[in-house]
């Protein structure tokens, strides 16, 4: 079970997420290069670019306003009369905000939320069901809006999907719907999932860092993954392949994005989740018109009325009329983009072994692969350190169903990361380059799948040293390194088109001993650095200043004691790394000063100049990073 299930709810809003944008360009992590001008908001051409739209944002992640709109079990939609109608999905009412993070400013497009507890709540704000959002990444992200001039993030569309855990249940006895959904979370776990894009990026409106959110509930079990669902994957082929220029994000040659379907032999139907899978308006945020989507089963023999190699229609997503995608203005707030149609037997057998097809008007179309295969990783962030070992669930599925026995090849790569090296990206200092040394992370190359489908990629981690610091290593940088792994079925029966978001991401931290014992001295340049990309902190205390974190020493305890996943901890960024938070706790129950240190230098003329004019993404979002990527070198050497 999962989201896509004949038990769901449907929600819709808003959500903000604050996100502090200094940290996006690498050359800020040079402290001996920082500028104050960093930390202020972008204004028009301002020369040179700073920290970018929100250099003062605290990294909140909320839900504003969000509404159930529509509620279903397996017998069809509920009355109205249920009260779960009336209920609202909310994050906490007890605790801080949950917050968004990057991993890295050179992998900044695996955005996470920690920290996020959701609730269903009736009409006057009772809590009738609690639960800890598991963290997890966004996936899928692509350039959905069309339209816009100035195009970058508030083009962009993605999907989050996790786990509630720890639930707790208020009095559902009045909703027959919410009775059934805790009935069946009887594991206690529910299964969220949901899509974000529209987001505001004018710091003059009141939903600046805003954006539009639908999403869905539904029962999961410990048996299934928590962050992809069994099911059957559309995918889709790139517009612009190499070598030719990547667009910001992902442009699907057939107009419709990746996306997932489900047959449910119980209620003979299939689930398919259009919710981040069809464009938009930039204009209006309305679901543009792909014609009617029709899903149909590829035959390789004739059958009644179709020669061999045919779509055979299972059933029509109409785009007009009553009810249509693209007419009813409702229609996306109420299902969150799922939809289910109906199955006869003889269509269930036809499609348990054969490809299916989503077609709309003109070249709208999106298919399985041939094969019907597909492979994933379940959690596809990590953060280690030296010695560490992760072991990857990596799921392979065929037709829907767990691929047993499949062989699962293992390779790095790195073409999806942000190193601007040789890309002739104008706008940000020069950084070092990802994934070197590669022999920091071993792995096994292939996996074989049980009866789950589970294969396990293992990685073990060793010092990275510190390849990302600048000026050859002398001054103070990013710490550690990112490395990229991609999961591959292996045999050409499986070849198909590529999702090039589906690959594994490491941030590797380098290894630190800070001396004994600690001293202000080894921990300065780690404190000035979060004073320089976290400025929202200065309201508070001076990260940089001796005497004011003296001052605030038992409250920073409590903050970096706590763990990562709670939304109070220090720093909200999750990139500190274990040895250098345990030395800061060690020094602040004992704040040594060390000898005095020398007075800081003037920054660096260079590290400025080397910003140069912005250009079509030069508020500094994930656009930006994306325009990054190392795929640009692979283009560009084609």
């Amino acid at each position: 079970m999962s989201y896509l299930s004949t038990l769901r709810l449907h929600f819709a809003g808003q959500f903000q997420a604050n996100v502090s944008t200094v940290n996006n360009d690498p050359g800020h992590f040079d402290n001996a290069a920082f500028l104050p001008s960093y930390q202020l908001m972008q204004g028009d051409n301002m020369q040179p670019p700073n920290g970018w739209f929100n250099p003062q944002g605290d990294a909140a992640w909320r839900f504003l306003g969000c509404a159930v709109t529509a509620a279903w079990t397996p017998s069809g939609a509920v009355p109205g009369t249920d009260p779960v109608l009336q209920c609202i999905v909310a994050d906490s009412d007890g605790r801080a905000p949950a917050k968004l993070v990057d991993l890295d400013s050179e992998q900044q497009l695996v955005s996470e939320i920690w920290g996020l507890q959701v609730r269903i709540a009736d009409a006057s704000g009772n809590t009738l069901m609690r639960g800890d959002f598991e963290p997890a990444a966004f996936a899928d992200i692509w350039d959905r809006a069309t339209g816009a001039e100035d195009g970058g993030d508030v083009d962009a569309g993605a999907m989050y999907q996790s786990v509630l855990t720890h639930l707790q249940w208020g009095d559902v006895t009045s909703s027959p719907f919410l009775l059934a959904l805790q009935a069946a979370a009887s594991d206690g776990l529910l299964s969220i999932k949901f899509n974000v894009d529209s987001l505001n990026m004018t710091f003059t409106s009141p939903d600046f860092m805003c954006g539009r959110i639908v999403g869905t509930i539904g029962p999961a079990t410990a048996a299934e993954p928590r962050h992809m669902v069994i099911g059957r994957q559309f995918m889709a082929a790139p517009m612009n392949p190499p070598p030719n220029p990547p667009p910001n994000f992902f442009e699907p040659q057939g107009n419709v994005n990746f996306c997932t379907a489900v047959v449910d032999t119980s209620s003979n139907s299939i689930l398919l989740d259009l919710g981040n899978a069809i464009s938009t308006s930039a204009t209006t945020g309305d679901l543009n018109d792909l014609g009617d989507l029709v899903l149909g089963v590829y035959s390789p023999i004739a059958t009644p009325g179709n020669p061999a190699g045919t779509v055979i229609a299972l059933g029509t997503i109409p785009s007009q009329g009553s009810g249509g995608y693209a007419s009813d203005p409702t229609w996306y707030g109420r299902t969150a983009g799922i939809v289910a149609l109906p199955l006869t037997n003889a269509q269930q057998q036809a499609i348990a072994a054969s490809q299916l097809w989503l077609t709309g008007s003109g070249t709208t179309a999106i298919s399985e692969w041939a094969s019907g295969a597909y492979v994933r990783a379940d959690t596809y962030v990590y953060r280690m350190s030296p010695g560490d070992v992760a072991n990857v669930a990596v799921f392979a599925t065929q037709w829907g169903q767990p691929l047993e026995g499949a062989s699962v090849g293992f390779v790095a790569d790195p073409s999806q990361l942000q190193a601007q090296v040789g890309s002739g990206f104008p706008f940000i200092m020069t950084s070092p380059a990802v994934a070197t040394p590669a022999d920091a992370l071993a792995f096994n190359t292939t996996g074989t799948t049980d009866n789950t489908g589970l294969a396990v990629l293992t990685i073990t981690a060793s010092d990275p040293g510190t390849p990302r610091y600048f000026n050859n290593g002398q001054d103070y940088g990013l710490d550690g390194q990112v490395y990229g792994i991609r999961p591959s079925l292996t045999g050409s029966q499986y070849t198909g088109p590529v999702n090039q978001w589906d690959f594994v991401s490491v941030l590797l931290w380098s290894g630190f001993t800070p001396g004994n014992p600690v001293t202000w001295n080894a921990l300065q340049p780690i404190f000035q650095q979060y004073a320089n990309l976290y400025p929202v902190m200065n309201r508070f205390l001076n990260l940089a200043d001796y005497a004011s974190v003296v001052a605030n020493a038992s409250l920073l305890l409590l903050a970096f004691g706590l763990d990562p996943a709670n939304p109070n901890a220090m720093p909200v960024t999750r990139d500190l790394s274990p040895a250098k938070r345990n030395a800061i706790l060690d020094w602040l129950k004992n704040p040594l000063p060390g000898p005095p240190l020398a007075k800081p230098a003037a920054p660096k003329a260079a590290g400025a100049a080397a910003h140069g004019t912005p250009g079509r993404a030069a508020k500094g979002g994930k656009a930006a990073a994306a325009a990054r990527r190392l795929v640009l070198q692979t283009a560009k050497t084609q």
